[in-house]
């Protein structure tokens, strides 16, 4: 599995809605880039989710990550994020639609799990 950096493209299920990933530690780079870690893929905004109706709420956020966090690499204490991530967003249904990574932002990095 990859280790994701800020540059991971992280996406809701329906696909087109984009999460703005920021970092909360800039000391562990890949490429120049921050590595991910615990809690910072964690209540960030989604923009360009498709799923939208008179009833329907697309996803404009993510909420708690579901699994993807490192059991082996920590940075300060703190686990880093893997291209496993996957976590529920706040649109409807409510409950079931999730978000996932589509790229790791990176391509060197690994954890031999």
């Amino acid at each position: 599995m990859r280790v994701l950096t800020v540059d991971a493209l992280a996406v809701c299920a329906h696909e087109l809605g984009r999460i703005k990933l920021t970092n909360s530690q800039s000391f562990v780079t890949v490429e120049g880039r921050p590595v991910l870690v615990r809690a910072d893929p964690e209540g960030r905004p989604i923009s360009g989710c498709p799923n939208i109706g008179p009833t329907i709420k697309p996803c404009t956020r993510t909420l708690a990550v579901q699994k993807g966090y490192s059991t082996l690499v920590t940075i300060d204490g703190k686990p880093v994020c893997l291209d496993s991530l996957s976590g529920l967003t706040d649109g409807t249904p409510p409950g079931v639609v999730k978000y996932k990574v589509n790229a790791p932002g990176q391509s060197l990095v690994t954890e031999a799990g």
